[in-house]
């Protein structure tokens, strides 16, 4: 089994399905992005935050300092007070109060040298308290904290306010507030809690709304399907409903319909070509098989030389007939012309005039034409094209039978010209399909098989070109119209 087929068996075959794991998949990719976003912004606002609140208690201790007030160690933020000369801190609370009980303090002592400053954010790093067991995860027993700190000159203390705070008038204060780390830590794991399961339950409301949105979506074509698999060879008219909501299913049981109605009309017009051809090929097999039953029976009063020239000319028509047949199944593939080259269409009519066969006396076949005129094609079958134009001409023409070949820009223009009795108006197209006649009182051994014309304009079109029949006064004028191609010599 190789990788295709192992994709295969567990990738899903469902439209809806497969359209419901794409979504989900893009709801994911999506929502991760958007988690990754949040938890950064999450993160940064409860850090600032939690400074903030780090600044406020800062600010809270200093302004009670100042006024040899020692502050309370209930709080909420753990802070230190440190000053030079003592061992012990001057006040404590929160946190670092629990974690380091009657020890010295665990803050820096501030510098003797320099002036006061307030340090917007530093770190500090906090010895580690074995016998310290937190109730709190987020609780201070070690490790690097960020704290801010702000520092306190005595100088400027009374001396009941310095007696107060345990510190000497040359000493200095250092107010240390740790930056807890909790509070960013805290919101964001809550928020990460919240977006997880939102995200999951987001991702299956999002793949459930995908699939039964399809699902709803695919009715029309699933109602399109059973029609079409109910259309056969032997009724194959009917036709899907299209949906009046303008949308691309409508869109697709149009050309659902039309490619059905193209299917029936071809399968029409095969039948009746197959029932045209058995009319055609039953005449001269029957006026054949009539010959030689009759000759067979009265062999002694045959006249057996005109019983083989009725033989020869009904299997001549039927070799014909044959002959076109397969050209028509050809061309019906619609396979371009193979091999194709350049060829001189008034040299080609001018041979033709000079080498046609004229068996009826008072016809003259002439030809008219200027220069040499070329077109891309198979020089064989723009003669079949031209010969059968002048068989269709030879057949209704009076006297006179004139072809012309003549540049139009870009187009050469061959018309066959006959003085005949022409062609109504309304059989201008129906002359060109396939075992036509319109002069029904001609006999059939006369009147050709009723394929020249169709097989002339299959080959037109096999060669880029139209052929048409030009509305004349007199007699019937068929122009085929061609892509001129360029001179080979001057090439």
């Amino acid at each position: 089994m190789n990788a295709t087929d192992r994709r295969r068996r567990w990738w899903p075959r469902s439209v809806r399905s497969r359209t419901a794991l794409a979504v989900a998949a893009t709801a994911a990719v999506i929502l991760v992005g958007i988690g990754w976003w949040v938890h950064r912004d999450v993160y940064h606002r409860s850090t600032q935050v939690a400074e903030e609140q780090a600044r406020t208690q800062l600010s809270a201790l200093c302004e009670q300092l100042e006024q040899g007030v020692v502050p309370n160690s209930t709080s909420t933020v753990p802070y230190e007070v440190v000053a030079t000369g003592r061992r012990t801190a001057v006040a404590s609370g929160g946190a670092l109060r629990l974690a380091y009980p009657g020890t010295r303090h665990v803050m820096p002592t501030p510098p003797t040298t320099g002036m006061a400053a307030l340090t917007p954010l530093t770190t500090v790093r906090l010895p580690v308290n074995r016998n310290y067991n937190p109730r709190d995860k987020f609780d201070i027993a070690g490790g690097t904290q960020r704290v801010m700190t702000s520092d306190i000159r005595t100088d400027e203390l009374s001396s009941a306010e310095r007696t107060a705070l345990g510190v000497a008038a040359d000493a200095k204060l250092r107010v240390y507030v740790v930056v807890l780390p909790h509070t960013a830590e805290e919101i964001t794991a809550t928020t990460h809690r919240v977006l997880l399961r939102a995200g999951l339950v987001g991702l299956v409301l999002i793949a459930a709304a995908a699939y039964f949105a399809v699902r709803i979506a695919l009715r029309p074509v699933e109602a399109i399907r059973v029609l079409t698999a109910s259309v056969t060879a032997n009724d194959p008219r009917e036709r899907v409903t299209v949906p009046a909501t303008g949308h691309e299913i409508t869109a697709l049981a149009t050309t659902i319909n039309t490619t059905l109605e193209r299917l029936d009309n071809a399968a029409a017009q095969q039948r009746r070509f197959v029932a045209d051809a058995a009319h055609e090929l039953r005449s001269p097999l029957t006026t054949l098989l009539a010959s030689l039953e009759i000759a067979l029976a009265y062999p002694e009063r045959t006249d057996w030389p005109a019983a083989a020239t009725t033989a020869a000319r009904q299997t001549r028509r039927l070799q014909a007939l044959a002959e076109d047949l397969l050209l028509l199944a050809r061309l019906d593939t619609r396979a371009p012309a193979a091999d194709p080259k350049t060829v001189d269409l008034a040299a080609l009519a001018t041979r033709l005039t000079e080498q046609y066969p004229l068996t009826e006396g008072p016809l003259t076949l002439t030809c008219d034409n200027t220069a040499a005129l070329y077109a891309r094609g198979n020089p064989d079958e723009y003669e079949r094209l031209l010969r059968n134009l002048v068989d269709n001409a030879t057949r209704h023409a009076t006297h006179r039978i004139q072809i012309t070949v003549r540049n139009e820009g870009t187009w050469v223009v061959l018309a066959v010209h006959d003085d005949g009795p022409g062609v109504p108006t309304e059989d201008a197209e129906r002359v060109f399909e396939r075992f036509v006649r319109l002069d029904d009182a001609r006999a059939r051994d006369h009147g050709g098989t009723g394929l020249g014309l169709a097989i002339a304009r299959d080959l037109a079109h096999r060669h880029g070109g139209t052929l048409t029949l030009a509305p004349r006064t007199l007699g019937a004028c068929f122009q085929l119209r061609v892509p001129r191609a360029s001179d080979p010599v001057e090439e």
